[in-house]
């Protein structure tokens, strides 16, 4: 199992000395690679780097959209130095350098405050809302395939190759991650991150790794979700069934899940 979880409620008030005088809860999806070495990375170090640089730029990040976009990204960034810390630069004399002992990890994000939800994401995992019933997806997914990560990586003077799937040099599968420091000229760590101001209506998000998202839509896990969560069972569990469903539907990857229960009115 090379997937990562982490929650931490309260996060910047425990994993910061500075304390801030508003509470947010952290969650994430590490989806690692190549071995668990960073996303474990990422479980241990995210959520304490996050707090610091939410810390740094209080309180002008509660007014300030552009704030919570930089804190994110330089959280990002911070993480991949650390990761590829006393790691030798690569060269290679060859036309398709062998890339197959690349080890990395995605990272999904989500800092839920009481007026908004953050999201960051760096890769192929997914956050989604439930708003009233309706799915409202809050990431997109790096794909090498995707138009604008493919013109990126070819503009770095990179390769997008069919081999199983789009993958960079044939290899990875995804476009953005953490670490893979012998692709970190065509596999960025620069997450895209989202702002959402809550409304009553929010009702739920889920986290997962793709390994959930290659067999379940967004709209049938939204739809399984708010079905349990109105007949009783906790979102622990609801995740669990989610888990063994893409399971069952074939889902030869890791799946990992976190389902973040948001309005009271669906307790039963």
């Amino acid at each position: 199992m090379e997937d990562a979880v982490m929650v931490e409620l309260a996060f910047t008030r425990t994993a910061s000395e500075f304390a801030c005088s508003h509470e947010y809860d952290f969650f994430a999806v590490y989806d690692g690679h190549g071995g668990s070495q960073v996303a474990n990375a990422c479980r241990e170090r995210m959520h304490l780097i996050v707090a610091e640089e939410v810390a740094r730029r209080w309180p002008m990040i509660e007014s300030e959209f552009g704030c919570w976009e930089n804190t994110m990204v330089e959280s990002f960034r911070r993480l991949d130095a650390e990761v590829g810390a006393n790691k030798e630069p690569i060269q290679y004399d060859r036309i398709e350098p062998d890339f197959r002992e690349t080890v990395g990890s995605t990272a999904l994000t989500v800092v839920v405050g009481k007026k908004r939800i953050i999201v960051a994401n760096c890769g192929v995992s997914r956050a989604v809302l439930s708003r009233g019933g309706t799915t409202v997806a809050l990431s997109s997914d790096h794909k090498p395939n995707r138009p604008d990560e493919m013109q990126r990586i070819e503009a770095a003077g990179g390769k997008v190759i069919e081999s199983d799937g789009y993958r960079v040099w044939g290899v990875l599968n995804n476009s953005r991650s953490i670490g893979d420091h012998k692709l970190k000229a065509y596999v960025i760590c620069e997450p895209e991150v989202t702002i959402t101001e809550r409304v009553l209506e929010d009702e739920f998000l889920i986290l997962a790794s793709d390994g959930l998202w290659d067999v379940i839509s967004n709209e049938m896990a939204c739809y399984i979700v708010r079905s349990c969560l109105l007949a009783g069972p906790t979102p622990t569990d609801v995740a669990s069934l989610l888990a063994k469903i893409a399971m069952s539907r074939g889902s030869r990857d890791n799946i990992s899940v976190i389902v973040v229960q948001l309005s009271t009115a669906m307790q039963s």
